[in-house]
């Protein structure tokens, strides 16, 4: 898509130009994007330990290195905690600290809430606290961020292995594609949420275990799409002219057949990583995904099922991923128009 200087070529340009025609996916994927690119620093919008600390005319940086209680007067050798009453009087005492927005990490219980947990939204919880005390909206920043680089790894690995496999099938044919077909038809036909949910009941669930286990089904998703563009183009006048040259099966597939392919498959990248989100959700919701603990926007989705006298916990739950699912469905309905053939003038020239 790039020409000489790292401009778009034509083409790009024109794609460019119909994905900024789609207005709504055009400001989803900014909007997208802003609210990713927060969350990636969750650290230093939501934590427990201050991002600076000014003590006896010397500076401390607790986001980046742990320091004793001891270093600020106190009395344990311990890793000082800095929510702690009387370590935030022995500060004030000689010097100051700069908090984050939110003062707390998606893990850290306010033991000085007004009402037993769950607590409803205040100036110091802006979204309320779950029934563990834990703030709700330092949870849901983490959260965000864990569910989409999540779903953005096991989109990545499943696209390389889906394209892999639907370029096998297409450009060999005969009974590979036979062979790679009925495998793939009796491997699909399985239940694939009770299968996960089986699987991560035998072994302790963490985000590689759960990558792992996705990754075997989610695949499938691309295959067909590029098992059809290798079934036409192999025997295109290019790809014969390429063979008779003697160039590679590799080289064919790489340089002259995928370039194609991939054009097709971009255009459900959006909504592969719509669907990793949702299924990670469900297994959170449903006590099968995450460790215990980890910021899980299906673990607060449970929460809220369990205190429905908390109603902020569903709602605000429910709010995140009702924005974020719908932002990726108008990126990929953009994505689609973009490299529509019909709409961008390949088909015409």
């Amino acid at each position: 898509m790039k020409g000489v200087g790292g401009r778009l070529s034509p083409l790009g340009q024109r794609r460019w130009a119909s994905f900024k025609a789609n207005r709504r996916g055009f400001w989803a994927l900014w909007i997208f994007l802003g609210l990713f690119v927060l969350s990636l620093g969750a650290e230093v919008i939501a934590n427990d330990k201050p991002l600076v600390v000014r003590f006896e005319g010397r500076w401390y940086l607790p986001l980046l290195q742990a320091y004793p209680e001891t270093a600020f007067g106190g009395d344990f050798e311990t890793e000082a905690r800095y929510r702690d009453p009387f370590l935030r009087h022995l500060i004030a005492a000689k010097g100051w600290m700069l908090w984050p927005p939110i003062p707390f990490s998606y893990d850290t219980i306010n033991y000085e809430l007004p009402a037993p947990a769950p607590t409803s939204p205040s100036s110091v919880n802006w979204l309320g606290t779950d029934d563990q005390g834990r703030d709700v909206l330092a949870r849901v920043i983490y959260g965000f961020r864990l569910s989409v680089l999540f779903g953005l790894a096991l989109t990545a690995l499943s696209s390389v292995i889906g394209i892999a496999a639907g370029a096998i099938q297409g450009y060999f044919g005969g009974l590979t594609d036979l062979a790679l077909q009925r495998f793939i038809e009796v491997w699909g036909g399985m239940p694939m949420l009770y299968l996960l949910i089986i699987m991560a009941s035998l072994v302790q669930p963490n985000v590689g275990w759960l990558l792992g286990l996705m990754l075997l089904f989610s695949w499938m998703a691309l295959v067909p799409v590029v098992r059809a563009e290798f079934l036409r183009a192999r025997n295109l006048d290019y790809v014969r002219a390429a063979r008779a040259l003697g160039a590679t099966h590799r080289t064919i597939m790489v340089r002259h057949i995928l370039p194609n392919a991939t054009v097709a498959t971009l255009t459900f990248l959006p909504f592969i990583l719509n669907s990793a989100i949702t299924t990670l959700t469900a297994l959170d919701f449903l006590g099968f995904g995450l460790p215990p603990g980890s910021p899980s926007l299906g673990e607060l989705l449970n929460q809220g099922k369990n205190n429905l006298q908390a109603p902020w916990l569903g709602i605000t739950a429910f709010g995140v991923l009702a924005v974020l699912l719908t932002l990726l469905v108008f990126i990929g309905e953009a994505t689609r128009d973009a490299f529509d053939p019909r709409k961008t003038g390949e088909g015409a020239r």
